[in-house]
């Protein structure tokens, strides 16, 4: 599963509080539909093993509507929900292995890194 291989210290950050992982409506609505997938080959029990290990340990934002336009739109559009989260929420790194998210690095007022990035920044 996700948070007992090599993610695994992602979990004890927040357990322990040195991180507050962010999520709103739309973003746990879109981590699940994305734990569905067939290439993580997560049943349905371990989908909701992985939420109950993340969910309780997040911070609620509530996101502005309407939204406001981003400086610089992303290929994916179901991801802007991420970006619109990060900054609503203050935000210290927006933390993805997405892509298209990646490819927005510098375009926005807001790091993006990938979690071997922000790992070597925690140190």
């Amino acid at each position: 599963m996700v948070f007992r291989g090599r993610l695994g210290w992602l979990k004890g950050l927040w357990a322990n509080g040195s991180v507050t992982p962010l999520v709103c409506r739309a973003t746990v609505h879109e981590i699940t539909r994305i734990l569905g997938y067939s290439k993580f080959k997560l049943s349905a029990s371990e989908q909701k093993s992985l939420l109950q290990l993340y969910l309780p340990f997040a911070e609620i934002v509530v996101l502005p509507q309407p939204l406001p336009p981003l400086p610089a739109a992303c290929r994916d559009v179901d991801d802007e929900v991420f970006i619109h989260l990060a900054l609503a929420g203050a935000a210290d790194f927006l933390v993805t292995g997405d892509g298209d998210l990646l490819a927005l690095r510098g375009m926005l007022k807001l790091p993006i890194v990938t979690v071997g990035e922000w790992k070597a920044y925690l140190g």
